[in-house]
Formats: C-alpha cells, sequence, structure tokens
C-alpha cells in the first residue's frame, strides 16, 4: 500500500467536521480550561507545531491550513508537491515531505528496491529544495528475515548513493521510527539504537530519523531519555496518545508536557507534528487541545 493509503485506512468511516466547532473541549488531564475558539491565545515558541495532514483527511486541506493557522501552527506533514502551492498560500511550510517512497514495508534495507528508490528520490530531492522545504521521508522497510547487520548494509548502500544530492540541494532524508508490535509488524527501523547505528554509518548531516514518540514508546518506552540521548540524530518529532493512537489527554500514558519540555531543553529547533487519530467527533477541537498541551 502506498504511504498515505496505509496511513488514512486507519481512519476509514470516521466522521470529521469543520463545522463542529461549538462542542466544549475539556482540558482536564492537565489542568486547561474548556475552550470553544478556534484560536489559541499567543504560543510560548519553544515548540515549532506541525500536524500531519492525513489525520485530517476528511478536512479539506484550505480548511485545515486556516484552522491550522489559527492555532499558531506553521507547518503541515506528509504532503506532496500536489498540495504545496496550497501551503505557500496560506505562508505553511511543508516540514516533512513526503513522495517518493514506495510504501511502508518496501524500502531502503532491500536491494530489489533500491532502483526504483533512488530513481524517485533523485527527481523528488531537487523539487523539495526547490520549493524551499528540508525534509522528506524515508522508511527501512519491513524485515522480511534480514538480520539488523544485512538491513544496515543495504540501506547504507542505497542511501550513500543519495546523500551527496541531498547534500547538494541542502535535503535531509529522515527515516522515521515506526513501532513493530502493534501498527507496523516486521518493520525494521523499530528501535532508536537501531536508526542511530544507521545515522552514525551514513555519517551525514542530511540523514536523520523522525522520531515518532507514540511508536518508540509501544517499542522501548524510556522517551526523555532517548530523546536526550540521540537528539543530534533527530530531524522531526510526532505525537500521539498511547494506548490507542488517539488524543494526547488524559485516557493515555505519556506525560507530554514533560516530553516537549525534554525536547525544548535540547535545543531542538525543528518540528513536532500532531499525528494522533482524533476519536472526538470535534477533530480540530483536539488538535486545539492537543497544541495546547504541548505548547510548554
Amino acid at each position: 500500500m502506498k504511504t498515505n493509503l496505509n496511513r488514512r485506512s486507519v481512519i476509514k468511516g470516521i466522521l470529521a467536521s469543520s463545522a463542529a466547532l461549538s462542542i466544549p473541549l475539556e482540558l482536564s488531564a492537565f489542568g486547561l480550561p474548556k475552550d470553544k475558539t478556534t484560536t489559541i491565545p499567543m504560543l510560548k515558541g519553544n515548540i515549532n507545531h506541525s500536524v500531519s495532514r492525513w489525520c485530517f483527511d476528511k478536512l479539506d486541506l484550505e480548511t485545515l491550513c486556516v484552522e491550522a493557522k489559527k492555532m499558531g501552527i506553521t507547518g503541515i506533514d506528509l504532503v506532496g508537491p500536489e498540495a504545496w502551492p496550497t501551503l505557500k498560500k496560506h505562508n505553511l511550510v511543508s516540514t516533512m515531505c513526503n513522495g517518493a517512497e514506495l510504501n511502508l514495508v518496501d524500502g531502503f534495507n532491500d536491494i530489489q528496491f533500491h532502483e526504483k528508490l533512488i530513481q524517485r528520490y533523485t527527481e523528488m530531492i531537487p523539487r523539495v529544495a526547490e520549493a524551499g522545504y528540508k525534509n522528506l521521508i524515508c522508511f527501512s522497510g519491513n524485515r522480511r528475515g534480514k538480520t539488523d547487520e544485512e538491513g544496515w548494509t543495504n540501506c547504507v548502500i542505497g542511501l550513500q548513493k543519495l546523500i551527496p544530492l541531498a547534500e547538494k540541494h541542502n535535503v535531509t532524508l529522515v527515516m522515521e521510527l515506526l513501532n513493530s508490535k502493534i501498527n507496523h509488524k516486521d518493520y525494521q527501523c523499530d528501535r532508536t539504537a537501531w536508526g542511530v547505528e544507521l545515522a552514525k554509518r551514513i555519517n551525514s548531516p542530511n540523514f536523520k530519523l523522525l522520531y515518532d514518540i507514540y511508536h518508540m514508546q509501544i517499542d522501548e518506552g524510556d522517551v526523555i531519555r532517548t530523546i536526550k540521548d540521540n537528539i543530534q540524530y533527530i530531524a522531526h518529532f510526532h505525537t500521539a496518545g498511547v494506548p490507542g493512537r488517539n488524543e494526547i489527554d488524559d485516557t493515555q500514558e505519556l506525560n507530554y508536557p514533560a516530553i516537549m519540555r525534554a525536547i525544548a531543553g535540547t535545543g531542538f529547533k525543528g518540528f513536532v507534528g500532531q499525528e494522533f487519530v482524533p476519536k472526538n467527533p470535534d477533530k480540530l477541537a483536539s488538535l486545539r487541545q492537543a497544541i495546547t498541551i504541548c505548547d510548554i
């Protein structure tokens, strides 16, 4: 399955409506007030906020851009060239570009996919740079019986053919860490240590990791310590509640304000993208809640 279809299948059948903005929003998890507005008071500026498009794909992109800007969000994750004109119209950034990957399971850890991947990324890297963007997502792919060493070796072979082009255009190839326990069975880059070892072998500032807090809580935990110890290899963050990948409120186990303080404390200047699947019928209210919680 293609990346967007894979992600979007998670929320098939869930209704979303930008017209439901009158539903009260309870933020009792962190002592925050009820909120019925579409805007958030001026943000503190310690976290750069973005939101993943696929989680709100029942909203048209124009509406999402307008509402995101009201909340102080400055970027949209996981959109390709077809969406960039709309983002530019609203002065938003494509904070994690996509469109070069084959899917989540056929990645750089398997040499049989290298020819097609290298062709697609060779075409996309200059387009990302020309649009003024920095990050382009990539994936390890599934193990399919490969050892860690085989996976690292194959990824290095493929990615090293692209790194000079990425460096030339100042584009960072960003490999996402995904859990293999619940959502992405057999995915190889399922631990921070695995991704960090790959980054060390590639040895370029133009290859880093997307640390998905939801995924890594499931597969390894120890989130704050891991972030602090490996921040130099991280280009981007994603959020979601654990368990369930839903709102980051008091129904889940992670302390997001503490995690955000840890991220800000490292001096990280990239983006934190909201990538949860809202259960609240008022999807935008849930997004406002998440931004308020994460804006430390």
